[in-house]
């Protein structure tokens, strides 16, 4: 593959959109070079302090270029001039070359051609100009490199893909040695009859554990949760109940005390008279 070397020199520029609210601009140019199946390659130039519209550099700078694809118009040549600032750097305007224009008017191939170009700002418009001077160096064959093959991968048969191969040379007559080939299956035993469960007999009817018995399991700790909610009890009047019996149980006494009395009195009566009759028995 055909190469050639491109040196550029950046010289000057002039008539640039200032972007500082206060004191001069410090430029700079970031150049590269990018296309089609072609590495981008970039370099910057050095920062003209205090220059404000009027950046001077004379910054050398060198590129390799594919000449095919320079002349098929596949590679194009920028230039990103910014101004630096504190809290971060500030587009000031941009200009866009294609490498076939300038492969195309190169003129003498011993010495550096200078040329101007429209420097357009981040809108479109056009905004100062760029100065800066080229020359096509010669021609350099760089061989490509050939993709690196890919080494062969061993990899190991997957089990079950076929019989086995005995590590020892099998005895004559037989072809896996001394042991039966392997057999479809479950590691050599025939897989179980297809049925319901498996090939297993479902189990009886009834065979479960009981379920469990109403009641059955530990009562509940005393004191274990919010006790219930008791009602109150009406208190009864006892005084009144008193009262009435105290009554009841009075007139009882008292009935039976006049009725010892009425009884009383009448043997009193009937003995006074007696009494005297019988007093006058004794002799004096």
């Amino acid at each position: 593959m055909e190469q050639r070397t491109l040196d550029i020199k950046v010289v000057s520029a002039k008539g640039l959109k200032d972007v500082n609210l206060i004191g001069k601009m410090d430029v700079y140019a970031v150049v590269s070079i990018s296309g089609d199946s072609h590495p981008k390659q970039k370099t910057k130039t050095n920062v003209d302090k205090d220059c404000g519209s009027n950046p001077t550099w004379n910054y050398p700078m060198k590129f390799t270029v594919n000449e095919i694809a320079a002349k098929q118009n596949r590679l194009t040549l920028v230039f990103d001039l910014r101004c630096e600032r504190t809290f971060g750097d500030k587009d000031i305007g941009q200009v866009v070359v294609p490498v076939s224009e300038l492969l195309d008017s190169k003129g003498d191939e011993n010495s550096m051609k200078c040329v101007t170009y429209q420097v357009r700002t981040s809108s479109g418009k056009p905004k100062g100009e760029l100065n800066f001077s080229y020359k096509f160096g010669d021609k350099v064959v760089v061989e490509a490199v050939a993709p690196k093959a890919a080494e062969p991968v061993t990899a190991y048969p997957a089990p079950g893909a076929g019989p086995s191969v005995p590590a020892y040379p099998p005895p004559a007559g037989h072809p896996y040695g001394a042991y039966p080939p392997p057999q479809p299956g479950y590691g050599g035993y025939p897989p179980p009859p297809a049925a319901p469960y498996g090939g297993y007999q479902p189990p009886p009817p009834g065979y479960a554990y009981p379920p469990p018995q109403p009641g059955y399991g530990y009562p509940p700790a005393p004191g274990y949760g919010q006790p219930p909610l008791q009602q109150p009890q009406k208190k009864k009047n006892s005084k009144l109940g008193m009262g009435l019996g105290a009554g009841l149980l009075g007139g009882a006494l008292g009935g039976l005390l006049i009725g010892d009395m009425v009884s009383d009195a009448g043997a009193y009566d009937g003995g006074y008279d007696g009494g005297f009759d019988d007093a006058g028995g004794f002799d004096f």
